[in-house]
């Protein structure tokens, strides 16, 4: 359907986002900041320089060495935080050095035990890595350079059965990385199949650490995004039961990140949709409408709109399991998107006949009708996708009219065209349905409601309703004297809705086709000749009009006019009171 294409549309806007990467104790977020300058730069590169040149000498499991590549790797990370400076890091040649530093150094029978800052360089050198790919331009350079490979390996530096802060960290840093990197790049996606990476990544959805399970669903977040090779992948590795269940965490950010991953597993995706709706995740992802995390609620609402894509029977279950009332009231949200979503959501679940009652009943008219003054396109038309919905239920109509429905999409003012059609359809789609009963009760309204309600009405029908039903609206019930009324309101806006409902009155009144409209009658003329046009000579008819008189003749006026022909006839009475 036509009106559907905006939806799609803005569905197809979702990105596989890019994580933040947190340090251990608080969020580290990359800056941006003004452009160095010259002098800035070739201080930069000067350090850049002495970094990489630590890293490249200290490939080894010595101490010194390992403390010194540590203290790099973190020079290099806070520099890239800032993103003016990552050209500059980059062109240092830093990229190479650090992805050296990925793998552990080959092991000697002289290391000493345990071995010093284990892990510690790798997470640096993952972390760094990371936030130079935040930058699209660098993403496969750093992938050329061969860090695919080790970061696959440090996801699976759990396995010897050990774990360790240090561990969880370097897991963490890993995914991360693999998620900046795979960011809205196709190719690089697919390079992390291949790689072997999205495995591990699965399996890591269920260890201990509530960060590692963030982490590595983030990662194939991005990696399910519009690539179905990864998608099959993910749910081959029986992905969905761990990601049902992390719909139900406690924790926001773990629950987030799991509606994140099935959002775009079932995007575009009807086979898996259908899957994740099979495995159990209506229930839960409807519960995430009452979480505490709005980015949960947003993905929840387009997730629900994405399920009552599939049929019928889903739609009404979505209904029946308790999604309206909350997504009602995220309507009603400061937050733009939350707004933008829950709207997605209804419009699709308004699409079913037993669903579209019970949404206006619960409320859902008015703040629907109030999102088409926002000025934001897609919400805007997500709200006019779910009005069009309502109206295609006549119990809905008398509610649609009684709130002033008619009068916000006729007043409205709509950003894009997909809107201004929706619109225009949802308002024939009200007009074809008064009639009957729906008629009935506006004219009930119309009688016994206050003021304002009935002028309301007295608006709306004057545009909606048939010609054939005007004289029983506008005279038998009085609506006429409604808009009359409006025309001495001390409102400007009143008295214009009441002259233009008038006006459309009288053209529907005044439309007739060439087929109904009787022919003209035909208008024989005589003419007696120029001399005895104002000539008393022969003259039967005297007009005296302000005193001057003015000569005629009978048989003229008879041919000519049927009112002449029933003065003289006698039928014609002329009364001067």
């Amino acid at each position: 359907m036509d009106v559907q294409r905006r939806q799609d549309q803005s569905l197809s806007q979702r990105k596989g986002q890019k994580r933040k990467l947190d340090e251990e104790q608080h969020e580290e977020r990359q800056i941006s900041g003004a452009p160095p300058t010259a002098d800035e730069r070739a201080a930069l590169l000067s350090d850049v320089a002495e970094q990489v040149s630590i890293l490249e000498s200290t490939f080894t499991w010595n101490e010194a060495d390992r403390s010194a590549a540590k203290r790099a790797t973190h020079a290099l990370a806070d520099l890239a935080k800032n993103e003016e400076v990552v050209n500059v890091i980059v062109e240092g040649c830093a990229i190479p050095a650090l992805a050296k530093h990925l793998q552990a150094p080959p092991l000697s029978d002289r290391v000493q035990k345990p071995l010093p800052f284990e892990h510690e360089v790798e997470k640096g050198s993952a972390f760094a890595l990371g936030l130079l790919a935040v930058k699209p331009e660098h993403q496969q350079l750093i992938v050329d350079s061969g860090v695919l490979t080790h970061l696959v390996d440090l996801l699976k530096r759990h396995k010897n059965g050990l774990t360790s802060r240090a561990i969880n960290s370097l897991i963490r840093r890993a995914a991360d990385a693999i998620t900046n990197l795979a960011h809205e790049n196709s190719s690089i996606k697919t390079r992390v199949r291949m790689e072997g990476g999205i495995p591990p990544l699965v399996h890591l959805l269920d260890f201990a650490d509530a960060k590692v399970q963030r982490a590595a669903a983030g990662a194939l977040r991005t990696l399910a995004f519009k690539n179905d090779e990864n998608k099959n992948q993910i749910v081959e590795c029986d992905a969905l039961p761990t990601l049902i269940l992390m719909l139900r965490s406690e924790d926001a950010a773990v629950h987030y990140e799991a509606v994140g991953v099935i959002g775009n597993l079932v995007h575009s995706s009807p086979n898996i949709k259908k899957e994740v709706l099979l495995a159990g995740a209506l229930q839960p992802v409807i519960g995430l409408l009452s979480s505490c995390c709005s980015e949960s609620q947003r993905e929840a609402a387009l997730l629900l709109g994405q399920f009552a894509a599939t049929d019928s029977d889903c739609k009404v279950h979505i209904v029946q399991r308790g999604a309206v009332r909350p997504l009602i009231e995220m309507l009603q949200s400061p937050d733009v998107q939350l707004r933008e979503m829950s709207a997605f959501a209804l419009g699709r679940l308004a699409q079913d006949t037993h669903n579209q009652a019970g949404i206006a009943h619960n409320g859902g008219l008015v703040p629907l009708l109030k999102l088409l003054d926002s000025k934001n396109g897609s919400l805007q038309h997500n709200a006019a996708f779910a009005l069009y919905g309502l109206a295609d239920n006549e119990d809905n109509v008398s509610d649609f009219i009684r709130v002033g429905g008619v009068q916000r999409l006729q007043d409205g003012e709509f950003i894009v065209q997909a809107t201004k059609d929706c619109v225009a359809k949802t308002l024939k789609r009200l007009e074809e349905k008064i009639h009957g009963r729906v008629l009935n009760h506006l004219l009930y309204l119309m009688r016994v409601s206050e003021k304002g309600c009935q002028r309301r009405v007295a608006l709306a029908l004057a545009h909606l309703c048939s010609a054939d039903d005007q004289r029983k609206i506008f005279i038998d019930h009085y609506g006429l004297e409604l808009l009359i009324g409006l025309l001495g309101s001390s409102s400007s806006k009143q008295q214009l809705d009441g002259a233009v409902a008038l006006c459309k009155l009288a053209n529907k009144a005044s439309t007739l086709s060439p087929v109904d409209a009787a022919p003209p009658s035909p208008t024989p003329q005589v003419y007696l000749g120029e001399q005895y046009v104002n000539n008393a000579t022969l003259s039967d008819v005297t007009f005296l009009v302000e005193g001057k008189r003015f000569y005629a003749h009978r048989i003229c006026l008879l041919a000519s006019s049927d009112a002449f022909r029933a003065m003289f006839d006698g039928g014609y009475r002329v009364s001067l009171y």
